[in-house]
């Protein structure tokens, strides 16, 4: 959601789309003066001088058994340890002019030489782009978060979602009778939190797409390694929104009634990662001089994005100090952001 002393749809993970839309800029040139190779070309001039013949204990193109156990760690963790190098694989395989893409595109060839079914990149690191959360919920996740199979939460139904959310993303790579990545091994990370974060959001009232944040934007603060936006919207713009939500099916939700009341919405991200955080404590004060209104933010859903918020009331024409109070995981103590607000 975003803010601009008053209401308007909240800023919800600026940071991911700041860092894509920085990647595209400074990659575009580059990849305009040359032609990424498929994986096949790949494995040809470069992969193949080991996987070809199995040298050095390399899994062989074909042995689906030797990669079988590769597969099911993953495309992330895959391209991870050819980028980086592993064991005695040299990093990129000992050519450093094989791009990331290449070295993604050449595993999945492999892979998918060796049994497998898994989807080659078309560009950028990892597939993000090319399936959307809908359509990997759909067709995969669907199976038993549709209708709750061996306990799955329903998609939708954020009251079991919310104490697996508190775990954070992460963890739900995998839990009980669920199979790493949803049984779909060439899921990038993104493209898994988003298919999860959809499933959260399922029945919720559209909401405006974020705009890009600017440098000096006074809803955007970081501390502690963590990036921090703040929003407001207006209680009654999101009633007009849940009445014509409820027309075409879905689930109610409860918005005060009252006049004054606006939900107070903070959306976190690992500063390092550019990750989600979905598994802090996020307690908000609200004081005009005069009045102080002080209470703790429950995970909710905004602009395709886990975020935390709740309800409070403002006084047309009077200036808010706001203070989150956050507590993360793995974060020494608690830390503040503080924002400003005027209500019209």
């Amino acid at each position: 959601m975003r803010t601009q002393t008053g209401s308007g749809p909240a800023r919800a993970l600026l940071p991911v789309i700041v860092l894509f839309a920085t990647l595209s800029a400074f990659s575009g040139a580059a990849d305009a003066q040359r032609k990424e190779r498929l994986g096949k070309e790949v494995v040809d001039a470069v992969c193949g001088s080991c996987h070809v013949s199995g040298k050095d204990k390399a899994p062989r193109v074909g042995d689906a058994k030797a990669w079988a156990g590769r597969s099911s760690q993953g495309l992330t963790a895959l391209t991870d340890h050819a980028l980086q190098g592993i064991r005695k694989m040299p990093a990129h395989g000992g050519n450093a002019g094989v791009s990331d893409i290449e070295v993604e595109r050449a595993i999945v060839y492999m892979v998918n030489q060796s049994g497998g079914h898994w989807v080659e990149p078309v560009g950028g690191a990892t597939p993000a782009v090319l399936r959307t959360s809908e359509t990997i919920v759909r067709n995969q996740c669907a199976k038993c978060h549709q209708d709750g199979l061996h306990g799955a939460p329903k998609i939708g139904d954020r009251q079991a979602w919310i104490p697996r959310l508190k775990k954070g993303l992460d963890p739900l790579h995998g839990h009980g009778p669920m199979p790493a990545r949803g049984a779909m091994p060439d899921l990038s990370d993104q493209e898994l939190r988003g298919a999860i974060v959809y499933m959260f959001n399922y029945g919720l009232p559209a909401t405006t797409p974020p705009a890009p944040a600017a440098p000096d934007d006074p809803h955007h603060k970081v501390v502690s390694g963590t990036e921090i936006y703040f929003g407001m919207i207006a209680a009654e713009a999101m009633r007009s929104a849940q009445v014509q939500a409820e027309k075409a099916g879905a689930a109610r939700v409860d918005i005060p009634s009252g006049k004054g009341y606006y939900h107070l919405n903070i959306s976190l991200a690992d500063s390092k990662s550019q990750v989600p955080v979905t598994d802090a404590d996020v307690k908000v004060r609200v004081s005009d001089g005069m009045n102080t209104q002080s209470k703790a933010l429950g995970l909710v859903a905004a602009n395709n994005a886990v975020s935390y918020g709740n309800y409070f009331r403002f006084t047309s024409g009077n200036a808010y100090n706001i203070t989150a109070e956050i507590r993360r995981p793995g974060v020494a103590g608690a830390f503040e952001a503080n924002f400003k607000f005027k209500a019209p």
